[in-house]
Parts: C-alpha cells; structure tokens; sequence
C-alpha cells in the first residue's frame, strides 16, 4: 500500500498541497475503481471521468489538468507510465512456490520469490534467477540462464536444439551440432507458446528489458538487444541481430544473418532478406522485403496507378 506522497516520489509526480489521505491499494479501471484504487487520465474526456469516480489517486498530465484542484490528482509527465510504475511497485514478490506437477532437474537452480507453475519441465543445469515467474507447461531445456525478474507465458518453450543442417552427397541432412547456450537477461517478458532456440556452437542471448509477444520463433545464435519489442508471429531465422530499441510488428520475418540496427521499427508482416542490414533508429521499414516506409508508399501508389 502507499499514500499519495508515496506515489508522487515514485513517479516523479506533483500532488495536491493537501492531498486525500487514503492509502492506495491497487490500480484498476475507472468503473471499477474504489478510494483504494488508482486510476490515469492521458486526456480531458477521461479526465473528466476520472474526477467523476471513486478512485483514490488521478494520474493525470500537468497540461489537461493543472487547473483542477482536485486533491486526488497527481500530475506526471506520462500517465500511462506513471499508471505502470505504481501497478509494479504495489505487486509485492511472493514467496518462492513450485507446483507439484512441476518436474525439476535437481542440479537447477531456482532463486527466491520464483513462480513455477504446474506441467513445468526444468532441465539439468538450468539456473532461474529472482522474482521470476514460470507459467504453466514452459519447458526449460538444459544449460539456460535466465535472469531476475523474468516472465514466461503458459507453453514457451526456451533453448531447444536450433534447425540447421548440413546436407549428405546423397541429398540427405545430418543436424549439425546444437550444443550451444542460451540467455535470457533481467527483467526479459516472453509470451504464451514462443520458442526460442539454443545456440549452435555459441550462444543465443535475449537482451534486458526486451518483450517478446505469443507464438514467437527465435532461431539459434541470434543476438536480441536490450529493451527490444517483438510482437506476435514474428519468425527470426539463425544468426540474426536485433540491436537495442528495435520494434518488430507482428509477422515480421528475417531471414538469417539478418541485422535490424538500434531503435529501426519493422511494420506488421515487413519481410527482411537474409544477409540483409537495415538501419536508421526511428526510421520505420515495410513491405516484403523491407524498404523505407515513403519508399514502400511510393511503391504502392505505382502498383495501384497500374505502372
């Protein structure tokens, strides 16, 4: 729980000189919100329904309500943010809890106020960090690293043997050897039924901070920076980069030794072309294969004048 100081320290906020002393419990929707509730208003219709409710605490931008003198606001630069931050820091981190279901390798190694849930499969030499939480059916291969404060979504499936092959004389294929590691750095999210593969001979590392979306696919020896979005369906082929900040939308595909250079955004369905290197942070790319997105309009205009 926390007063309205507490949450106008944590967000950097401005709170009413005589701000309302109630203690604040939670965050929720406008409807449901109750004195123990905070709520965020990013504009002035959701303001005014906002003053109009129950809640405890308005986070609100300075710009829309600086005039009110409402002693449950407090003003931040970003709501939504604010709105987050206060949702994390008032989910306290349980206790460590293993469902019985779960099966552990006993030479994993769990830290505390970890979550594993039932159906899970933890390898040998596997090591979790703290205030992870593991949903159900994840399976763990050996040797993974993952750091503190990881989330894995019910079905993932991290550090299987990545797909590559050499091919026979004969036209037949032999796996070439995936024995590498996979890590997964601090406070890394991952959704329901993603893969992620381990490296072949080195390592596939997914950076700090980085959100990965349901139904992902992460082939071996690639590299995911830190703080990078990957939304759903998006398949990265083996050996691929994603350097720091990168936004990936859903579908996107990359072939292999692709690189999409720091803070670059990939459309829904942007296809990049193995070997292939885009870079330009902000600069948003679409289209298969992946052009500048006034490039990829041109394009499309041309297409639709017939020409």
């Amino acid at each position: 729980m926390a007063t309205i100081a507490e949450i106008a320290e944590w967000t950097d906020g401005r709170a009413a000189s005589s701000p309302f002393e109630g203690e604040i419990t939670r965050v929720s929707s406008l409807d449901d919100a109750d004195i123990h509730a905070a709520v965020f208003a990013s504009s002035p219709d959701v303001l005014q329904s906002a003053l109009q409710s129950r809640a405890g605490v308005i986070l609100a931008a300075a710009k829309i309500a600086a005039e009110s003198n409402d002693n449950r606001l407090v003003l931040v630069t970003d709501p939504r943010l604010a709105f987050s931050i206060i949702g994390d820091r008032l989910h306290p981190l349980a206790a460590t809890s293993v469902h019985p279901t779960a099966v552990i390798d006993v030479t994993a190694h769990i830290g505390n106020h970890t979550s594993i849930g039932p159906g899970v499969v933890i390898g040998a030499n596997v090591r979790i960090g703290n205030g992870c939480l593991i949903g159900a059916r994840v399976v763990i291969e050996p040797g993974v690293v993952i750091g503190d404060r990881v989330r894995i979504q019910a079905g993932a499936i991290l550090g299987a043997l990545g797909f590559g092959y050499a091919r026979r004389p004969d036209g037949s294929y032999l796996m070439f050897p995936q024995q590498g590691a996979l890590v997964i750095e601090d406070d890394v999210e991952i959704g329901a039924n993603t893969t992620i593969d381990r490296g072949a001979l080195e390592e596939t590392r997914i950076g700090a901070g980085t959100k990965i979306d349901n139904l992902v696919h992460i082939g071996h020896n690639c590299r995911i920076g830190r703080n990078v979005i990957i939304a759903a369906q998006t398949g990265i082929s083996g050996s691929s980069v994603v350097e720091d900040g990168a936004i990936l939308g859903g579908q996107v595909g990359m072939g292999e030794h692709a690189t999409v250079g720091p803070g670059v955004i990939l459309g829904g369905g942007a296809g990049v072309l193995s070997g292939k290197k885009l870079f330009g942070a902000g600069q948003v790319f679409w289209g298969r294969p992946a052009r500048p997105l006034k490039q990829y309009l041109r394009d499309l205009a041309r297409l639709s004048r017939g020409r």
